[in-house]
Protein backbone atom coordinates (compact mmCIF):
# COMPACT_ATOMS: atom_id res chain seq x y z
CA UNK A 1 0.00 0.00 0.00
CA UNK A 2 1.57 3.32 -1.06
CA UNK A 3 0.30 6.60 0.38
CA UNK A 4 2.46 9.64 -0.32
CA UNK A 5 1.78 13.05 1.24
CA UNK A 6 3.17 16.30 -0.17
CA UNK A 7 2.50 19.19 2.22
CA UNK A 8 3.21 22.79 1.28
CA UNK A 9 3.29 25.70 3.70
CA UNK A 10 2.79 25.64 7.45
CA UNK A 11 3.40 23.14 10.23
CA UNK A 12 -0.34 22.70 10.56
CA UNK A 13 -0.34 21.25 7.06
CA UNK A 14 2.37 18.82 8.17
CA UNK A 15 0.20 17.64 11.06
CA UNK A 16 -2.89 17.35 8.88
CA UNK A 17 -0.90 15.46 6.27
CA UNK A 18 -0.33 12.66 8.80
CA UNK A 19 -4.03 12.66 9.73
CA UNK A 20 -4.89 12.22 6.05
CA UNK A 21 -2.29 9.51 5.59
CA UNK A 22 -3.99 7.57 8.38
CA UNK A 23 -7.46 8.05 6.88
CA UNK A 24 -6.28 6.96 3.43
CA UNK A 25 -4.63 3.83 4.82
CA UNK A 26 -7.71 2.96 6.85
CA UNK A 27 -9.84 3.33 3.71
CA UNK A 28 -7.62 0.85 1.91
CA UNK A 29 -6.38 3.29 -0.71
CA UNK A 30 -3.27 2.39 -2.71
CA UNK A 31 -1.06 4.32 -5.13
CA UNK A 32 -2.43 7.60 -3.82
CA UNK A 33 -0.65 10.95 -3.61
CA UNK A 34 -2.16 13.60 -1.34
CA UNK A 35 -1.16 17.16 -2.23
CA UNK A 36 -1.85 19.50 0.68
CA UNK A 37 -1.73 23.01 -0.80
CA UNK A 38 -0.94 26.42 0.70
CA UNK A 39 -2.47 29.78 -0.29
CA UNK A 40 -0.16 32.18 1.55
CA UNK A 41 1.66 33.26 -1.62
CA UNK A 42 1.37 32.85 -5.36
CA UNK A 43 4.72 31.04 -5.24
CA UNK A 44 3.33 28.42 -2.84
CA UNK A 45 0.45 27.80 -5.24
CA UNK A 46 2.78 27.67 -8.23
CA UNK A 47 4.97 25.05 -6.55
CA UNK A 48 1.94 22.89 -5.73
CA UNK A 49 0.58 23.10 -9.28
CA UNK A 50 4.00 22.26 -10.68
CA UNK A 51 4.23 19.25 -8.35
CA UNK A 52 0.81 17.98 -9.44
CA UNK A 53 1.67 18.26 -13.13
CA UNK A 54 4.97 16.47 -12.52
CA UNK A 55 3.13 13.70 -10.69
CA UNK A 56 0.77 13.36 -13.62
CA UNK A 57 3.73 12.80 -15.93
CA UNK A 58 5.88 10.64 -13.68
CA UNK A 59 3.17 8.60 -11.92
CA UNK A 60 0.25 8.40 -14.36
CA UNK A 61 -1.15 5.42 -12.42
CA UNK A 62 -1.32 7.36 -9.13
CA UNK A 63 -4.57 8.69 -7.73
CA UNK A 64 -3.97 12.38 -6.93
CA UNK A 65 -6.06 13.96 -4.18
CA UNK A 66 -5.69 17.73 -3.80
CA UNK A 67 -6.65 19.56 -0.62
CA UNK A 68 -5.45 22.40 1.61
CA UNK A 69 -6.09 26.14 1.67
CA UNK A 70 -5.57 26.87 -2.03
CA UNK A 71 -7.90 24.02 -2.98
CA UNK A 72 -10.47 25.20 -0.42
CA UNK A 73 -10.52 28.71 -1.88
CA UNK A 74 -10.61 27.73 -5.58
CA UNK A 75 -11.55 24.04 -5.91
CA UNK A 76 -12.60 24.19 -9.55
CA UNK A 77 -9.19 25.30 -10.86
CA UNK A 78 -7.38 22.59 -8.91
CA UNK A 79 -9.83 19.92 -9.98
CA UNK A 80 -9.25 20.87 -13.61
CA UNK A 81 -5.54 19.97 -13.51
CA UNK A 82 -4.98 16.77 -15.51
CA UNK A 83 -4.55 13.73 -13.28
CA UNK A 84 -6.42 15.10 -10.25
CA UNK A 85 -8.93 12.51 -9.09
CA UNK A 86 -10.50 14.35 -6.17
CA UNK A 87 -10.51 17.74 -4.43
CA UNK A 88 -11.29 17.90 -0.71
CA UNK A 89 -11.89 20.98 1.41
CA UNK A 90 -10.17 21.66 4.71
CA UNK A 91 -13.09 20.23 6.68
CA UNK A 92 -13.57 17.17 4.49
CA UNK A 93 -9.90 16.21 4.38
CA UNK A 94 -9.96 15.48 8.12
CA UNK A 95 -13.16 13.41 7.95
CA UNK A 96 -12.46 9.70 7.47
CA UNK A 97 -15.75 9.24 5.55
CA UNK A 98 -14.44 11.36 2.67
CA UNK A 99 -11.50 8.99 2.14
CA UNK A 100 -13.63 6.06 1.02
CA UNK A 101 -12.52 4.80 -2.38
CA UNK A 102 -15.72 5.90 -4.13
CA UNK A 103 -16.19 9.21 -2.27
CA UNK A 104 -16.59 12.25 -4.55
CA UNK A 105 -14.88 15.63 -4.38
CA UNK A 106 -16.31 17.76 -1.59
CA UNK A 107 -15.62 21.32 -0.41
CA UNK A 108 -17.96 22.85 2.17
CA UNK A 109 -18.20 26.46 3.38
CA UNK A 110 -15.20 26.77 5.69
CA UNK A 111 -16.55 29.99 7.20
CA UNK A 112 -19.39 27.97 8.72
CA UNK A 113 -16.99 25.71 10.65
CA UNK A 114 -17.65 25.74 14.39
CA UNK A 115 -15.25 23.17 15.84
CA UNK A 116 -11.98 21.38 15.23
CA UNK A 117 -12.05 17.61 15.36
CA UNK A 118 -9.40 15.80 17.38
CA UNK A 119 -7.29 13.15 15.65
CA UNK A 120 -4.64 10.86 17.07
CA UNK A 121 -1.43 10.89 15.04
CA UNK A 122 1.17 8.36 16.14
CA UNK A 123 4.10 9.28 13.90
CA UNK A 124 5.48 11.88 11.53
CA UNK A 125 7.20 10.05 8.70
CA UNK A 126 10.90 10.90 8.54
CA UNK A 127 10.74 13.50 11.32
CA UNK A 128 12.28 13.53 14.79
CA UNK A 129 10.00 16.35 15.93
CA UNK A 130 6.21 15.96 16.34
CA UNK A 131 3.48 18.52 15.73
CA UNK A 132 0.22 18.83 17.67
CA UNK A 133 -2.67 20.99 16.52
CA UNK A 134 -4.09 23.14 19.31
CA UNK A 135 -6.05 25.65 17.25
CA UNK A 136 -7.46 26.16 13.77
CA UNK A 137 -8.62 29.17 11.75
CA UNK A 138 -8.33 32.92 12.32
CA UNK A 139 -10.76 35.70 13.30
CA UNK A 140 -8.50 38.54 12.12
CA UNK A 141 -8.54 40.14 8.69
CA UNK A 142 -5.06 41.29 7.78
CA UNK A 143 -5.35 43.07 4.45
CA UNK A 144 -2.85 40.79 2.67
CA UNK A 145 -4.14 37.44 3.88
CA UNK A 146 -6.58 34.86 2.46
CA UNK A 147 -5.99 32.23 5.13
CA UNK A 148 -9.25 32.93 7.04
CA UNK A 149 -11.08 32.03 3.80
CA UNK A 150 -9.13 28.78 3.61
CA UNK A 151 -9.26 27.89 7.29
CA UNK A 152 -12.39 29.56 8.64
CA UNK A 153 -12.89 31.14 12.08
CA UNK A 154 -10.70 30.43 15.09
CA UNK A 155 -11.50 27.13 16.86
CA UNK A 156 -9.56 25.65 19.78
CA UNK A 157 -8.81 22.02 20.59
CA UNK A 158 -9.76 21.14 24.20
CA UNK A 159 -6.90 20.33 26.56
CA UNK A 160 -7.99 16.71 26.95
CA UNK A 161 -7.61 16.01 23.25
CA UNK A 162 -4.24 17.81 23.14
CA UNK A 163 -3.09 15.74 26.11
CA UNK A 164 -4.16 12.47 24.46
CA UNK A 165 -2.29 13.39 21.29
CA UNK A 166 0.89 14.32 23.17
CA UNK A 167 0.82 11.10 25.18
CA UNK A 168 0.38 9.06 22.01
CA UNK A 169 3.40 10.73 20.42
CA UNK A 170 5.52 10.41 23.56
CA UNK A 171 4.67 6.70 23.68
CA UNK A 172 6.05 6.53 20.12
CA UNK A 173 9.37 7.95 21.28
CA UNK A 174 9.04 11.64 20.39
CA UNK A 175 11.00 13.91 22.74
CA UNK A 176 10.05 17.27 21.26
CA UNK A 177 6.53 18.44 20.49
CA UNK A 178 5.59 21.63 18.66
CA UNK A 179 2.17 23.14 19.40
CA UNK A 180 0.80 24.49 16.15
CA UNK A 181 -2.20 26.24 14.63
CA UNK A 182 -3.08 29.22 12.45
CA UNK A 183 -3.20 31.78 15.29
CA UNK A 184 -2.30 29.92 18.47
CA UNK A 185 -2.25 33.02 20.68
CA UNK A 186 -6.04 33.24 20.12
CA UNK A 187 -6.33 29.84 21.81
CA UNK A 188 -9.21 29.33 24.21
CA UNK A 189 -11.51 32.17 23.24
CA UNK A 190 -14.18 29.72 22.10
CA UNK A 191 -13.80 27.25 24.99
CA UNK A 192 -15.64 27.22 28.34
CA UNK A 193 -13.87 29.58 30.72
CA UNK A 194 -11.84 31.04 27.83
CA UNK A 195 -8.47 29.60 29.00
CA UNK A 196 -5.62 31.49 27.27
CA UNK A 197 -2.70 29.79 25.56
CA UNK A 198 -0.39 30.19 28.55
CA UNK A 199 -2.83 28.52 30.92
CA UNK A 200 -3.26 25.59 28.55
CA UNK A 201 0.51 25.19 28.12
CA UNK A 202 1.09 25.39 31.88
CA UNK A 203 -1.49 22.67 32.55
CA UNK A 204 -0.18 20.55 29.67
CA UNK A 205 3.38 20.60 31.01
CA UNK A 206 2.18 19.83 34.52
CA UNK A 207 0.30 16.77 33.22
CA UNK A 208 3.24 15.64 31.07
CA UNK A 209 6.19 15.59 33.50
CA UNK A 210 8.15 13.24 31.21
CA UNK A 211 7.99 15.47 28.12
CA UNK A 212 11.54 16.88 27.71
CA UNK A 213 10.92 19.61 25.13
CA UNK A 214 7.94 21.75 24.13
CA UNK A 215 8.09 24.35 21.39
CA UNK A 216 5.51 26.88 20.19
CA UNK A 217 4.82 27.82 16.59
CA UNK A 218 4.22 31.39 15.41
CA UNK A 219 2.98 33.89 18.03
CA UNK A 220 1.18 37.21 17.60
CA UNK A 221 3.33 39.76 19.48
CA UNK A 222 0.31 41.53 20.99
CA UNK A 223 -1.36 38.40 22.40
CA UNK A 224 1.24 36.83 24.72
CA UNK A 225 -0.63 36.35 28.01
CA UNK A 226 0.77 36.58 31.53
CA UNK A 227 0.71 32.80 32.10
CA UNK A 228 2.89 32.38 29.02
CA UNK A 229 5.28 35.08 30.20
CA UNK A 230 5.68 33.21 33.51
CA UNK A 231 6.43 29.99 31.63
CA UNK A 232 9.04 31.75 29.50
CA UNK A 233 10.70 32.87 32.75
CA UNK A 234 10.39 29.69 34.80
CA UNK A 235 9.85 26.57 32.66
CA UNK A 236 13.04 25.15 31.10
CA UNK A 237 11.08 22.57 29.07
CA UNK A 238 9.45 25.42 27.14
CA UNK A 239 12.33 25.96 24.76
CA UNK A 240 14.07 29.38 24.51
CA UNK A 241 12.94 30.20 21.00
CA UNK A 242 9.91 32.27 19.99
CA UNK A 243 8.77 32.80 16.42
CA UNK A 244 6.90 36.08 16.04
CA UNK A 245 4.42 37.05 13.34
CA UNK A 246 5.77 40.57 12.77
CA UNK A 247 5.41 41.17 8.98
CA UNK A 248 6.84 44.75 8.96
CA UNK A 249 8.82 47.24 11.02
CA UNK A 250 7.08 50.39 9.81
CA UNK A 251 4.05 51.60 11.78
CA UNK A 252 2.42 53.00 8.64
CA UNK A 253 2.77 49.68 6.80
CA UNK A 254 1.59 47.72 9.85
CA UNK A 255 -1.54 49.87 9.96
CA UNK A 256 -2.14 49.33 6.25
CA UNK A 257 -1.70 45.61 6.83
CA UNK A 258 -4.32 45.90 9.61
CA UNK A 259 -1.97 44.28 12.08
CA UNK A 260 -2.70 44.78 15.78
CA UNK A 261 0.82 45.66 16.90
CA UNK A 262 3.27 48.46 16.19
CA UNK A 263 7.05 48.54 15.95
CA UNK A 264 7.41 49.49 19.61
CA UNK A 265 5.35 46.47 20.63
CA UNK A 266 7.81 44.10 18.92
CA UNK A 267 10.76 45.74 20.65
CA UNK A 268 8.93 45.57 24.01
CA UNK A 269 8.22 41.85 23.56
CA UNK A 270 11.80 40.97 22.69
CA UNK A 271 13.18 43.10 25.56
CA UNK A 272 10.81 41.52 28.09
CA UNK A 273 11.54 37.99 26.88
CA UNK A 274 15.31 38.55 27.11
CA UNK A 275 14.97 39.99 30.62
CA UNK A 276 13.08 36.86 31.69
CA UNK A 277 15.12 34.32 29.68
CA UNK A 278 18.61 35.60 28.81
CA UNK A 279 19.87 34.12 25.55
CA UNK A 280 16.41 33.43 24.11
CA UNK A 281 16.33 33.41 20.29
CA UNK A 282 13.69 34.92 18.02
CA UNK A 283 12.41 34.03 14.60
CA UNK A 284 10.11 36.27 12.60
CA UNK A 285 7.85 36.39 9.56
CA UNK A 286 8.50 39.46 7.41
CA UNK A 287 6.92 40.66 4.15
CA UNK A 288 9.05 42.64 1.69
CA UNK A 289 7.50 45.09 -0.76
CA UNK A 290 4.00 45.43 0.70
CA UNK A 291 1.89 47.89 -1.36
CA UNK A 292 2.87 51.55 -0.77
CA UNK A 293 6.12 50.51 0.99
CA UNK A 294 8.64 53.29 0.37
CA UNK A 295 12.39 52.89 0.76
CA UNK A 296 12.16 54.65 4.13
CA UNK A 297 9.42 52.29 5.32
CA UNK A 298 11.45 49.29 4.18
CA UNK A 299 14.51 50.71 5.99
CA UNK A 300 12.49 50.60 9.23
CA UNK A 301 11.81 46.89 8.74
CA UNK A 302 15.44 46.25 7.85
CA UNK A 303 16.60 48.10 10.96
CA UNK A 304 14.17 46.15 13.16
CA UNK A 305 16.03 42.92 12.39
CA UNK A 306 19.11 44.27 14.16
CA UNK A 307 17.31 46.30 16.84
CA UNK A 308 15.20 43.34 17.96
CA UNK A 309 18.05 40.89 17.19
CA UNK A 310 15.82 38.62 15.13
CA UNK A 311 17.88 35.50 14.50
CA UNK A 312 15.88 33.36 12.06
CA UNK A 313 13.74 35.03 9.42
CA UNK A 314 10.99 33.74 7.16
CA UNK A 315 10.97 36.39 4.43
CA UNK A 316 8.24 36.59 1.79
CA UNK A 317 8.16 39.01 -1.13
CA UNK A 318 4.62 40.43 -1.06
CA UNK A 319 2.21 38.39 -3.16
CA UNK A 320 -1.18 39.70 -4.33
CA UNK A 321 -4.05 37.51 -3.16
CA UNK A 322 -7.29 37.91 -5.12
CA UNK A 323 -10.08 39.42 -3.05
CA UNK A 324 -7.87 40.97 -0.36
CA UNK A 325 -7.82 44.75 0.31
CA UNK A 326 -4.03 44.91 -0.17
CA UNK A 327 -4.36 43.64 -3.74
CA UNK A 328 -6.18 46.89 -4.58
CA UNK A 329 -3.50 49.15 -3.08
CA UNK A 330 -0.74 50.79 -5.16
CA UNK A 331 1.83 48.05 -5.73
CA UNK A 332 5.60 47.92 -5.44
CA UNK A 333 7.33 46.55 -8.58
CA UNK A 334 7.96 42.80 -8.27
CA UNK A 335 11.67 43.17 -8.99
CA UNK A 336 11.96 45.61 -6.09
CA UNK A 337 10.03 43.23 -3.82
CA UNK A 338 12.53 40.49 -4.61
CA UNK A 339 15.49 42.84 -4.10
CA UNK A 340 14.18 43.94 -0.70
CA UNK A 341 13.50 40.34 0.28
CA UNK A 342 17.12 39.56 -0.53
CA UNK A 343 18.33 42.41 1.67
CA UNK A 344 16.16 41.19 4.54
CA UNK A 345 17.51 37.66 4.18
CA UNK A 346 21.07 39.01 4.23
CA UNK A 347 20.29 40.95 7.41
CA UNK A 348 18.83 37.78 8.90
CA UNK A 349 21.95 35.80 8.02
CA UNK A 350 24.13 38.45 9.69
CA UNK A 351 21.94 38.37 12.80
CA UNK A 352 22.13 34.57 12.90
CA UNK A 353 25.92 34.73 12.64
CA UNK A 354 26.04 37.15 15.58
CA UNK A 355 23.87 34.83 17.63
CA UNK A 356 25.99 31.80 16.72
CA UNK A 357 29.12 33.63 17.87
CA UNK A 358 27.60 34.07 21.34
CA UNK A 359 27.16 30.29 21.67
CA UNK A 360 30.83 29.36 21.19
CA UNK A 361 32.03 27.27 24.11
CA UNK A 362 28.52 26.79 25.48
CA UNK A 363 26.69 23.47 25.86
CA UNK A 364 23.70 22.83 23.62
CA UNK A 365 20.98 20.20 23.81
CA UNK A 366 20.42 18.92 20.30
CA UNK A 367 17.46 16.94 19.02
CA UNK A 368 19.21 14.68 16.52
CA UNK A 369 17.31 14.47 13.24
CA UNK A 370 19.99 12.43 11.48
CA UNK A 371 23.17 10.82 12.83
CA UNK A 372 25.08 14.11 12.50
CA UNK A 373 22.51 16.91 12.29
CA UNK A 374 19.75 18.39 14.39
CA UNK A 375 18.46 21.53 16.05
CA UNK A 376 19.35 22.89 19.47
CA UNK A 377 16.95 24.37 22.01
CA UNK A 378 17.26 27.79 20.30
CA UNK A 379 16.23 26.14 17.00
CA UNK A 380 19.58 26.78 15.41
CA UNK A 381 20.79 24.02 13.05
CA UNK A 382 23.64 22.02 14.58
CA UNK A 383 26.19 19.76 12.90
CA UNK A 384 27.48 17.14 15.32
CA UNK A 385 31.05 15.87 15.04
CA UNK A 386 30.11 12.58 16.73
CA UNK A 387 27.26 10.36 15.56
CA UNK A 388 23.99 10.41 17.48
CA UNK A 389 20.84 8.31 17.40
CA UNK A 390 18.08 10.13 15.44
CA UNK A 391 15.27 11.15 17.74
CA UNK A 392 17.47 11.37 20.82
CA UNK A 393 18.42 14.59 22.62
CA UNK A 394 22.19 14.83 23.05
CA UNK A 395 24.30 17.37 24.91
CA UNK A 396 27.33 18.77 23.10
CA UNK A 397 29.59 21.81 23.23
CA UNK A 398 29.63 24.43 20.49
CA UNK A 399 33.08 24.55 18.88
CA UNK A 400 32.29 26.64 15.81
CA UNK A 401 29.85 27.90 13.22
CA UNK A 402 29.90 27.57 9.46
CA UNK A 403 27.35 30.05 8.12
CA UNK A 404 24.63 27.39 8.13
CA UNK A 405 24.46 26.97 11.89
CA UNK A 406 26.47 25.65 14.82
CA UNK A 407 29.11 22.92 14.99
CA UNK A 408 29.17 20.96 18.24
CA UNK A 409 31.28 18.15 19.68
Amino acid sequence: MTIEVMSFGCRLNTYEGEVMRGHARAAGLTDTVIVNTCAVTAEAERQARQAIRRLGREKPEARIVVTGCAAQIDPASWGAIPGVARVLGNVEKLDAAHWARDAPSAVSDIMAATETAAHLVTEFAGRARAFVQVQQGCDHRCTFCVIPFGRGPSRSVPLGAILDQCRSLMAGGYREIVLTGVDITSYGGDLPGRPPLGQMVRRLLALLPDLPRLRLSSLDPCEIDEDLWRLIAEEPRLLPHLHLSIQAGSDLILKRMKRRHLRADVLAVTRRARSLRPGIAFGADLIAGFPTETEDAFAETLALVEEADLTMLHVFPYSERVGTPAARMPSVPKALRRERAGRLRAAGAASAARFDATRLGHPVRVLAETETRGHCEHFRPVRLTAEAVPGMVVTATVIGADGHGLIAA
